[in-house]
């Protein structure tokens, strides 16, 4: 028997995730949590064999849960579900240590075959993500600005192109307006870019925003 533990903030999405698990006799619910902290509190203690993560949580990204199951829970097969599409982290996701990536408006029958796909030692990547894979491969001059900044610069790139100011940022990430000035700068460095309203134009033409 398959051992799943979810972990997602939305009581709906489980019940969900729990009901189309429930039609597969091999697959079994070993627990569930709504945030990141809460799972790694239970896993601590709870054994399963697949995590299936939402990366929205409230108390800490599914990436940032990401890293630190893999690092406390190396074996333990971790499948990205989320409702951003794949372009926006899929990629990252996989580097992190995932082994498949879900989006919440797929089929019920593609989370049983990525599911599946894990189970038979492979990662799961759909068709459109194999080619943003190949993509990554080419040379660090050819990928997109973006992909050089790590995951939290990502996430304040990201909220800069939403329209959001240094202090709503900082209260959002629970970071000082200092902070997160430097990963602001750290972004302007390594994308080339000298203003905000350059930032949130690459987010726009890039179409990462949410």
């Amino acid at each position: 028997m398959t051992r799943i533990f979810i972990v997602d903030d939305h009581v709906l999405i489980r019940e969900g995730l729990k009901k189309i698990l429930s039609t597969e006799p091999d697959l079994t619910i070993a627990g569930e949590a709504q945030s990141g902290n809460e799972a790694l509190e239970k896993l601590d203690t709870c054994p399963c064999d697949i995590l299936i993560l939402d990366i929205a949580l409230p108390d800490k990204s599914g990436l940032e849960v990401l890293k630190e199951v893999k690092t406390r829970h190396s074996k333990l097969d971790v499948i990205i579900l989320s409702i951003y599409p794949e372009e926006r982290y899929a990629i990252r996701a996989l580097i992190d240590g995932a082994v498949g990536y879900v989006t919440k408006n797929s089929a019920a029958e593609e989370l049983i075959l990525a599911i599946r796909t894990v189970l038979a030692g492979k990662k799961f990547v759909s068709p459109a993500l194999t080619q943003e894979l190949v993509d990554h491969l080419r040379i660090d001059e050819k990928r997109p600005a973006h992909e050089k900044l790590s995951d939290r610069e990502f996430q304040v790139l990201l909220l800069i192109g939403s329209g959001q100011t240094v202090s709503q940022i900082a209260d959002k990430l629970n970071l000082s307006v200092s902070t997160v000035n430097t990963y602001r700068t750290h972004i302007l460095e390594k994308m080339n870019l000298k203003t905000n309203v350059e930032l949130v134009r690459y987010v726009f033409e890039n179409h990462l925003s949410e």
